[in-house]
């Protein structure tokens, strides 16, 4: 993927909850099947912690699930219902970022790859979707 990094903006669909996120603009965007996912529909891209903020009141906006390990943070908005980012199981110390969330304008492009959360350990190790929150170049921030 690209080395040059960007500030994505984003949130939910009534604005309640927003925030930035610095990433390529050409992102690896995933799918899952995993019972929530699914339901969902969520396609999204992971980032490290330090490359997303959350911007000005949204945590007062915001409820958690959880569910199973109680690993993941499914956060979503109190008004509106969007999960337009979560705290992932396969990436605890990472944000996954609703791709469709993000402003449009800095996306230039966003590969999709599947991962078989119904399947879950062997996805995890076969997919590498752990590095996923290990670092971007120094760009960033």
């Amino acid at each position: 993927m690209d080395s040059e990094i960007v500030v994505h903006n984003g949130g939910c669909h009534c604005r309640s909850v927003r925030w930035r996120v610095w990433s390529p603009p050409s992102v690896v965007a995933w799918q899952c099947n995993c019972t929530n996912c699914s339901m969902r529909g969520n396609i999204h891209f992971i980032v490290p912690l330090k490359s997303f903020e959350l911007l000005e009141d949204s945590k007062q906006f915001l409820t958690t699930y959880t569910f199973g390990t109680h690993t993941a943070k499914h956060t979503f908005c109190k008004v509106c219902g969007i999960t337009s980012f979560y705290v992932p199981r396969s990436n605890p110390d990472g944000v996954s970022v609703t791709f469709r969330c993000v402003d449009p304008g800095t996306l230039t492009h966003v590969e999709i790859k599947h991962f078989d959360g119904r399947d879950w350990e062997n996805s995890y190790h076969q997919t590498g979707i752990a590095s996923c929150s290990q670092g971007l170049p120094e760009e960033k921030k």
